[in-house]
């Protein structure tokens, strides 16, 4: 058990945010989640309405693109950990909006790093990183050494966030590490993503609202994972006794054919 520890997390409200925050409260954890202020304060926030009542899970305000409100959360909650999953990360969007996700995914990671630097240095970071960054496959399997080659503005954005958190724990010090995560799924999984398209459409489908499902390369292979097993692989980081980067896959490809 981890009593009296405080940890933080960007992306909060996203699958692998509610998944974090019920494995970190589970083990003894004051957990904040840093949340966008919005007018409609309970829009987005349906997979961790279950958690507020929790006396040890806080949501603060915070920006991932303002880096008075990072520095001012990290002042406020003191961290143990950081966890900063907060992302614009889904593909096609980043061809629409390219200096927007650079901004969140890119920046908002620097401006964590710098909180952490002015604010509580002994803090530890985990920065969530993606197989998008190694992009075009030059070698199979892809390792902690293998080239990166991203082949859009989210994978070239986390590659930055990787590099720059890299840079920050040789330059100063810091406990920062990069998880490299391939594809994980769970029932929380967004619904613009491939594995809850077919879910869902077999849905409704078996109650004859749709008659069939439309989708691109059937034969694309990827290596799918549980979001619940790869949070606990994010805390395990933290955990160790030097930091360094990991890729957390199952080393295992099927086609969505096969699914």
């Amino acid at each position: 058990m981890a009593e009296g520890k405080v940890a933080l997390i960007t992306g909060v409200t996203g699958q692998d945010g509610s998944y974090l925050s019920e494995l970190l409260l589970d083990k003894g954890y004051t957990v904040y989640g840093l949340v966008r202020r919005t007018s409609q304060p309970t829009l987005g926030r349906s997979l961790i309405n279950h958690l507020l009542e929790n006396p040890n899970y806080h949501l603060i305000n915070g920006d991932l693109t303002d880096q008075s409100s990072i520095d001012n959360a990290v002042s406020e909650t003191q961290p143990d950990e950081f966890y900063n999953l907060g992302a614009q990360s889904f593909v096609p969007e980043s061809w629409r909006s390219p200096m927007m996700t650079s901004d969140v995914t890119g920046m908002g990671a620097l401006r964590c790093l710098e909180a952490i630097k002015r604010v509580k240095p002994d803090c530890r970071f985990y920065q969530a990183g993606t197989s998008e960054q190694f992009g075009e496959v030059r070698e199979i399997p892809q390792t902690e050494m293998t080239p990166f080659h991203p082949r859009s503005p989210y994978g070239c954005a986390k590659v930055f966030a990787f590099e720059i958190t890299r840079n920050y724990r040789e330059s100063y010090g810091l406990f920062a590490c990069t998880g490299i995560l391939f594809n994980h799924e769970s029932p929380r999984r967004g619904l613009e993503f491939v594995t809850r398209k077919v879910t869902m459409t077999a849905a409704r489908i078996a109650h004859e609202v749709d008659e069939c499902l439309w989708i691109g390369n059937v034969d694309a292979k990827r290596d799918w994972g549980y979001a619940a097993d790869y949070v606990e692989m994010q805390w395990r980081m933290l955990q160790q006794e030097t930091p360094d980067d990991y890729v957390i896959a199952t080393g295992r490809t099927h086609t969505v054919r096969d699914m």
